[in-house]
């Protein structure tokens, strides 16, 4: 024990061993349903399921295991909700690329965060982005998990009169849906670690003990890992010739900001619960846990999986005590177990996962009270950015709508400084972006 005080300093933050491993588990258990979630959502891409769950539980293990080593932070990492998404129904099935190419272009996205990482121009371009997008592009990746989950349900369906409409709440998958999200809510009311897995394994069993799922699994091993784990096509996603070099310019691009927006959120909040920041609000050893997120990233492309990014629900095991690194590597250990239990989240019917995504959707909304909704100039940027992630299923625009708007008031109001001159540049380009898609 003596070793482990002195490697991640128990004693100095005021922990131990005991703490830092009910941490571990309190965080493991608010996080663990990413092992269903995941595979469902990279399955409609054409993923096979199984292998993405087991892909799933290496990359959290390795990305956690690595955030405890080198950062020593209570910062669990997996798969993130948001990205599989973007990834799914906007990259594969959107643009029509093969998901080999988009696992390539994770692993360039992961690349590209290390590299800036240590060159130190991370901080240049968290510098330009204005602070109230950051909580609006975590409220509309919110919003944009919660409509994929109203739609998988069956909740909400298409509409040729009003583009959406409600669905039959009396059919099978919208009820199994319905009672999963009760549960999650009554549980997440009374404080129940683990409510989200808890309600997914109780709507599949519901779903299974009526007959409205099937799964026959098969012979699986760690070797069923093969149909992902290295299938990446990076020159395909290299490939930057044309109308398809700027479409894949832009999902790196996409991956890349996301995962930093992502991760400056998640560590601000997470640090600050946990007594880690320092007086002038800095964050110690920042560059070592951006180094951690991206190596996770690379890691997870590799394997088979889009992109690894923090954790907030690492926020619970704070809660619980966790102040080191420690608590992360009992995260990634946990999860390391679970990836022999892979194959079985084929038999989780797609009614069980669905109001995982709403219950998600809606703790992201949470950013949207760090918005100055007084000020029409941060107002409105932000508004833009929240609404048209969902309404164009796409989080690019998202980010687009948002800066150049942000850019063009402060431009009207008299407000551009020459510090900002990155933020404009932003804005021009998504302006030519624009353009294009409209010339195409």
């Amino acid at each position: 024990m003596g070793f482990l005080d002195k490697h991640f300093g128990l004693t100095a933050r005021g922990t131990s061993v005991r703490t830092e491993v009910l941490a571990g588990f309190t965080t493991f258990l608010t996080m663990a349903y990413i092992v269903i979630v995941n595979p469902t959502i990279l399955g409609q891409a054409g993923m096979p399921v199984a292998a993405v769950a087991a892909a799933t539980c290496l990359a959290a293990a390795f990305g956690s295991i690595l955030m405890g080593l080198i950062a020593n932070y209570p910062i669990a990492l997996a798969p993130g909700m948001g990205l599989n998404a973007y990834f799914t129904y906007t990259v594969v099935i959107g643009m029509g690329l093969p998901w080999q190419t988009a696992l390539g272009c994770v692993f360039l996205s992961g690349i590209a965060f290390l590299v800036l990482t240590v060159a130190g121009i991370r901080q240049l371009i968290v510098g330009a982005i204005p602070r109230p997008l950051f909580s609006a592009i975590a409220a509309g990746i919110g919003l944009f998990i919660a409509f994929i989950g109203f739609k998988e349900a069956g909740i909400i369906v298409a509409s040729p009169a009003t583009t959406v409409a409600l669905g039959d709440l009396t059919k099978p998958t919208a009820a199994l849906a319905i009672l999963g999200f009760v549960v999650m809510a009554g549980l997440m009311v009374w404080r129940v670690k683990g409510a989200i897995l808890i309600g997914i394994l109780i709507a599949a069993i519901a779903a299974w003990a009526l007959g409205l799922a099937k799964f026959m699994p098969g012979d699986y091993g760690l070797a069923a890992l093969s149909t992902t784990a290295f299938k990446l096509d990076v020159p395909a996603a290299l490939h930057l010739n044309g109308a398809m070099g700027m479409a894949l310019a832009e999902v790196v691009f996409v991956f890349l900001f996301v995962d930093l927006f992502d991760n400056v959120g998640t560590l601000v909040a997470v640090t600050k619960k946990a007594g880690l920041v320092q007086p002038d609000g800095t964050i110690p050893r920042l560059n070592r846990i951006l180094t951690a997120d991206s190596i996770a990233t690379i890691g997870g492309s590799l394997a088979g999986t889009s992109t690894v990014v923090s954790y907030i629900e690492s926020a619970s095991g704070v809660a619980a005590g966790g102040r080191t690194g420690l608590t992360a590597i009992v995260v990634g250990l946990l999860f390391l177990a679970t990836l022999f239990f892979a194959p079985w989240v084929q038999a989780i019917p797609a009614a069980a996962t669905a109001p995982a995504l709403i219950i998600v959707g809606s703790m992201m909304l949470g950013a949207l009270t760090d918005i100055d909704w007084d000020d029409p100039g941060v107002a409105i940027p932000a508004f833009l950015t929240v609404i048209a992630i969902p309404l164009t299923f796409s989080i690019a625009n998202g980010l687009a709508f948002g800066i150049t708007a942000y850019a063009g008031l402060a431009l009207l109001r008299g407000q551009a400084k020459p510090k900002d001159w990155l933020l404009f540049v932003l804005a021009g380009l998504f302006v030519v972006r624009f353009v294009y898609m409209s010339a195409g």
